[in-house]
């Protein structure tokens, strides 16, 4: 019995979880409240709060069973580093691309975050990603350094602007999409549009400010 329990009550976790993703992504985050939340799942109040103290706890669990963007970034460099810098660059943005059009869970959390979501520091997931950009970035830029330190790009270069444009540029690839899908097919022009950024960064990369 005691098995059967722990069963239905993971039953019920998902379907609560399911239901605040849909109503998230439909009407925002702030406009939604638990009881729709309930509603929706098909499960009383009580088995809401039993699960989920608040708003934030539902989101927050929301978010722990899919990959946080800058998370799932971390976790493409581990395993793309046997690559040299710029091809290890080229095939994290891909996959980073490509998967928010393969995975409709982990677009539906891309889609909240990014577009149904209020940032602020009530939320905790927010301030860990903001740590997981931090460490994100600092390790992209470590890349492109190895770019440098391979003649891939120019010794002056200015790694740190580099890495700021490409983080900018595959964000703002990603909320374009995510505005407007059938604007155009993200899986099919995500390589010609990581090869232009990175032909633009070999042909005219940042340079480095001359000291005064």
């Amino acid at each position: 019995m005691a098995r059967k329990t722990k069963a239905e009550a993971e039953v019920t976790y998902h379907k609560l979880l399911d239901a605040a993703e849909q109503l998230f992504c439909a009407q925002g985050v702030a406009r939604t409240t638990l009881a729709q939340v309930a509603q929706h799942a098909g499960v009383t109040r009580g088995a809401l709060y039993w699960h989920f103290t608040d708003k934030k706890a539902l989101l927050h669990g929301l978010c722990d069973r899919a990959f946080l963007p800058m998370e799932l970034l971390l976790a493409e460099m581990d395993q793309r580093s046997g690559l040299d810098p710029l091809a290890q660059i080229r095939e994290i943005s891909l996959h980073i691309l490509t998967i928010i059009t393969q995975d409709s869970r982990q677009r539906r959390v891309f889609e909240i975050i990014y577009h149904h979501c209020e940032k602020n520091d009530e939320f905790a997931f927010f301030v860990t990603e903001r740590e997981s950009r931090r460490k994100c970035l600092n390790q992209l830029e470590k890349i492109f350094k190895a770019a440098v330190a391979s003649a891939q790009l120019p010794p002056e270069t200015d790694t740190q602007l580099a890495m700021q444009a490409h983080h900018a540029y595959l964000v703002g690839l990603m909320h374009q999409w995510l505005l407007e899908p059938k604007g155009f097919s993200l899986r099919q022009h995500a390589p010609a549009m990581i090869d232009l950024f990175l032909a633009g960064l070999r042909l005219a990369p940042p340079i480095k400010a001359k000291a005064k």
